[in-house]
């Protein structure tokens, strides 16, 4: 019986253009000026790891500017540019500039799955912070109060590891047979499946993803019955 819905975000929850428009377009516009202003904490932090990763312990704060800017622009998953994202875009939520954008289904969804007692939790490359602000901010009226837990790149790893969806059941102390995942990438589905987890497509028009056998594959989250899987 399934117990815990684990969902994705972008294609899954949300259009992928919402997120990479609205959250990368704010990022991309605030983050040189944000390195530049706020040399302490939290960009200090990003600074160091930016210039770390990148292999380059002497870049400027420019240079470091142009580097998360350059892979927020190839959407690489860089844990640096994730937690300048998540500090800059709770700015834009708060604010009233950014909005969680969810699919019509998705909300009644949820909100029904929370109803009958199956616990939510949200696994996505964006920073939990991100994820927070999205749901929490959500145009139409919050649901981060729905959900349970949230795992990023950080605190799971990345999300096509078996390994990663091991580490998610061993946090919330659910076997993976009493989990569903729910995600736009193969990949992803994939790799849950390896973990002993349920797990379903998502296939929305316009998103990037296409469907792969051998998995189920559903357009709507209304089609969707947990107490029959």
């Amino acid at each position: 019986m399934i117990t815990t819905i684990v969902v994705d975000i972008e294609g899954t929850t949300s259009p992928t253009a919402a997120v990479r428009e609205d959250l990368y377009g704010y990022t991309r516009q605030r983050l040189p000026q944000w390195l530049a202003a706020e040399r302490d904490g939290a960009a200090a932090a990003v600074i160091a790891a930016t210039r770390e990763l990148a292999g380059r312990p002497d870049a400027e704060v420019g240079e470091v500017a142009e580097i998360l800017v350059g892979w927020l622009n190839s959407d690489v998953k860089a844990e640096p540019l994730k937690t300048a994202q998540g500090v800059i875009c709770a700015e834009g939520f708060r604010a009233g500039a950014l909005h969680g954008e969810f699919f019509p289904d998705a909300p009644p969804a949820l909100r029904a799955w929370h109803a009958a007692g199956i616990a939510l939790y949200v696994y996505s490359s964006g920073s939990v912070r991100n994820q927070q602000d999205w749901f929490a901010h959500a145009r139409g009226g919050e649901l981060a109060s729905l959900i349970g837990g949230w795992f990023d790149l950080n605190n799971a790893g990345a999300k096509r590891e078996a390994a990663s969806y091991e580490k998610i059941a061993g946090a919330i102390g659910v076997a993976g047979d009493r989990i569903l995942f729910l995600s736009d990438h193969p990949d992803e589905v994939d790799a849950a499946v390896a973990a002993g987890w349920h797990a379903v497509g998502v296939t929305r028009p316009g998103e990037p993803n296409s469907p792969r056998p051998p998995h189920r594959w559903i357009g709507s989250f209304a089609e969707l019955d947990p107490a029959a899987r």
